[in-house]
């Protein structure tokens, strides 16, 4: 007997599997973002104390790792574009890979945050590609179940990540302590590599796509000036080094945006900075993602530092705002984004303002005598507060953005949460430990009210944003 098949069957099956192969690679590649991003808010006490790197330290981890993502993120995508993606995507992938190495074998902080840059500077290189090899090989089928997926599983990737890393630093395997939490990329990204390698698409990009370097180079001296002088000074003092160092990081920062104004081709297009509805959003999202994700890392300090939770009950006890954040990010993608527009940001900063409301009496009434479990509702009230308004905010910013503009307007907004994130890690980190002089209670008291007042700020600019989402989100 003999069987037939349809002309194309095998091959359109082949195709199938590959597809789910990329899709797979992607999905791994930014879960491993997602989750080195997140670990250190867990990890940071930690590594701070076995290397002797004191507070400096703490306040490097997370912001040397978002600064050079932020800085460097709209570049990576436009290297992918002119180089080919495959290849930015296998240097990306190789170079993280060997960063975290050096990470988990650092012997002093000052090899640990170097490494620390070069990693968020080959994230940068790395992330920006999967999307555009998707968006070349994929049906649009196959792209709609992938954007379906991304949600879920960074979501998951955020939760488990941090958790993961409190059990694995209090388990203490092989006596390495927190050094099998940036190794475990050594197998990650090898596997991936050796993945990427057969299956990503050969292409060799687009050689006169031009790449604003002097820009990206400008806001990266800015970005550096102002994050070192804020924690050199917050750690050991106004001196001159520290506000010469934020005063050079105002300079540059004007000459990016000069340059912003005059190059041909800028890293962002004049055209939006000059649409009120979009600048409106970036300087919304810059405050609520720099209070948040400082916010975030304080709470994890106070956890270990004042309740003296192990780094395992300090992960856990954080899982019902992180539960919040991703249930508020589904809810407000699945739909409410669409219907209630910037209302939705309205909402989720009041929701915030409660969560944080309701921390702040917890910590004035019972100080450092609070259980994780009175804890726990508050947190998630947080979570679902800033989770409307991290979802939210880069959606509605695109309501005014012309189709031109979707792609520089989606880059820059990445950008800068990605540079708010390391602003506010730096910020409140350095708030927490100017206050902690006079107790961890009111160094937790301090901190929160500078996060409600961010918050309340934000109100009148949010105003100012579109009032509604774009019809079709640029992905």
């Amino acid at each position: 007997m003999t069987t037939s098949t349809e002309p194309g069957t095998v091959s359109a099956g082949r195709s199938s599997r590959r597809m789910w192969a990329i899709l797979g690679l992607v999905l791994l590649a930014d879960a491993i973002d997602v989750i080195d991003a997140t670990i250190t808010n867990i990890a940071a006490p930690t590594i701070a104390n076995e290397l002797n790197g004191g507070e400096s330290l703490i306040k490097w981890l997370g912001p040397a790792y978002m600064l050079a993502m932020g800085v460097l993120l709209v570049v990576g995508g436009r290297l992918g574009d002119k180089f080919g993606q495959r290849r930015l995507f296998l240097i990306g992938m190789g170079g993280f890979t060997l960063a975290s190495a050096v990470i988990g074998f650092s012997p002093d902080p000052a090899l640990l945050i170097a490494a620390r840059i070069a990693q968020g500077a080959f994230g940068a290189l790395l992330i920006p590609q999967g999307m555009a090899i998707m968006t070349k090989a994929f049906s649009r089928d196959m792209l709609a179940k992938a954007f379906g997926l991304f949600g879920p599983v960074l979501g998951i990737s955020s939760v488990v990540g941090p958790v993961l890393a409190g059990f694995i630093i209090s388990a203490d395997l092989f006596g390495l302590s927190w050094r099998p939490i940036f190794l475990a990329n050594i197998i990650l990204g090898g596997i991936g590599l050796v993945i990427a390698a057969k299956i990503l698409p050969r292409d060799d990009g687009d050689r006169s796509t031009v790449v604003d370097g002097w820009g990206s180079g400008l806001l990266a001296a800015a970005m550096f000036g102002l994050l070192y002088g804020l924690i050199e000074g917050s750690t050991n003092g106004w001196s001159a080094i520290p506000v010469i160092s934020i005063a050079v990081g105002v300079g540059f920062f004007a000459a990016f945006a000069y340059r912003q104004r005059t190059a041909t081709h800028p890293l962002i297009k004049p055209s939006l900075l000059q649409n009120r509805g979009f600048t409106s959003g970036m300087l919304v999202g810059l405050a609520v993602f720099a209070a948040g994700t400082g916010l975030f890392f304080v709470l994890s300090l106070f956890l270990q530092e004042g309740l003296h939770a192990s780094p395992r009950d300090a992960s856990v006890g954080l899982v019902p705002l992180t539960v919040g954040l991703i249930a508020a990010a589904f809810g407000a993608m699945g739909g409410l984004v669409a219907k209630l527009g910037r209302r939705l940001v309205f909402i989720g900063l009041a929701v915030s303002l409660v969560g944080c409301g309701w921390v702040l009496a917890l910590v004035d009434h019972s100080g450092t005598n609070i259980s994780l479990w009175a804890l726990a509702p508050a947190f998630f009230v947080i979570g679902i507060g800033t989770g409307l308004c991290f979802a939210t905010i880069p959606t509605v910013a695109l309501g005014d953005a012309k189709p031109d503009e979707a792609g520089s307007a989606s880059g820059s907004l990445s950008s800068i949460q990605q540079l708010a994130s390391a602003i506010g890690s730096a910020a409140v980190t350095s708030i927490f430990f100017q206050a902690a002089t006079s107790g961890l209670a009111y160094a937790m008291k301090v901190s929160l009210i500078v996060v409600l007042a961010v918050t309340v700020l934000s109100f009148p600019v949010v105003a100012l944003m579109p009032r509604t989402a774009p019809q079709e989100p640029h992905h």
